[in-house]
């Protein structure tokens, strides 16, 4: 069976119009064509799918069976395509900035804290895009999240957070298996989280554990998922401060034991260096500094 190859989007346009008010007078008007170039318009659509979609009356237009039918997919396609053309390109004195960083960050630190920002700037919109690993900025990222310790050839960077290690499980867990020592911790899943310099085998050197396996358990590439691995029950996660406040106070997760350790990789917010920043992506960078604070 072929398949009808996509007709010129100005056809449709035309056919919903018309649908829309059955005149092709009326539909003129609105498109700001002569009535000619509407009546041709649907006569080359209506040549290109083979069928009729109106019924010419004698005061009037109706739609054929195959017109009622095409008309809801057109009207649907017409609408998803001028809201993305909306929102993607249409200035209305409103500013985008874009940020490309951390999943993690955004969805545990970041995003409890961005109805103030908004409140405060009603006309800056924010994209954020998110990346697992550090790579280049792009030339339309301004500004990025970055996890390390600060220092990336050509980027200037300023510190969003100062974070200390510690386990971290779920209530759940410790009701069905307690963990008194951190020798436990031999008998439980660690959740690894890939990428990290600081992961299981530096916290258990710093506290001087030795009989526990730092290799064992579940990789994951992002500190969200293992967090949310460790709310759920399925393992022990190590925690970094800055990341699990709301889920402490709330209850979600416990810390296990008062031995924390100072982790010497943070985020940082960067910019390329000697390229000046919009305003706008200013006006953010300056508010995000103000958010960060020693934990």
């Amino acid at each position: 069976m072929s398949r009808k190859t996509l007709p010129p989007l100005n056809w449709l346009r035309t056919f919903e119009v018309s649908a829309r008010s059955l005149n092709f007078t009326r539909a003129a008007q609105e498109l700001n064509l002569t009535q000619g170039a509407v009546s041709q318009q649907i006569r080359l659509l209506e040549s290109h799918l083979g069928v009729d979609l109106f019924k010419r009356l004698p005061r009037g237009l109706s739609l054929t069976e195959e017109g009622q039918s095409y008309l809801p997919v057109v009207q649907d396609s017409v609408s998803r395509l001028a809201a993305a053309t909306s929102e993607l390109f249409s200035k209305e004195d409103r500013s985008l900035v874009k940020i490309r960083g951390s999943l993690s960050f955004l969805t545990l630190w970041l995003a409890p804290k961005l109805n103030d920002f908004k409140v405060m700037h009603p006309n800056i919109d924010l994209r954020y895009l998110s990346n697992l690993w550090v790579r280049d900025m792009g030339d339309e990222d301004e500004l990025e999240i970055r996890w390390g310790n600060g220092h990336w050839p050509g980027l200037l960077s300023q510190r969003l957070t100062w974070d200390t290690l510690f386990p971290v499980c779920s209530p759940s867990l410790i009701e069905k298996q307690p963990i008194e020592s951190i020798a436990d911790l031999a008998e439980h899943t660690l959740l690894h989280v890939m990428g990290y310099e600081e992961g299981w085998g530096y916290w258990l050197s710093m506290v001087n554990e030795v009989s526990v396996d730092p290799s064992q358990g579940m990789q994951l590439d992002t500190l969200l998922a293992a967090i949310k691995m460790a709310e759920v029950g399925l393992g022990v996660g190590l925690a970094r401060s800055s990341m699990v406040e709301d889920a402490l106070a709330d209850g979600r997760l416990v810390e296990l034991f008062d031995q924390r350790v100072p982790a010497s990789e943070s985020f940082y917010l960067v910019c390329r260096s000697g390229v000046k920043l919009s305003h706008e992506a200013s006006v953010f960078f300056d508010w995000l500094g103000n958010q960060a604070r020693p934990y």
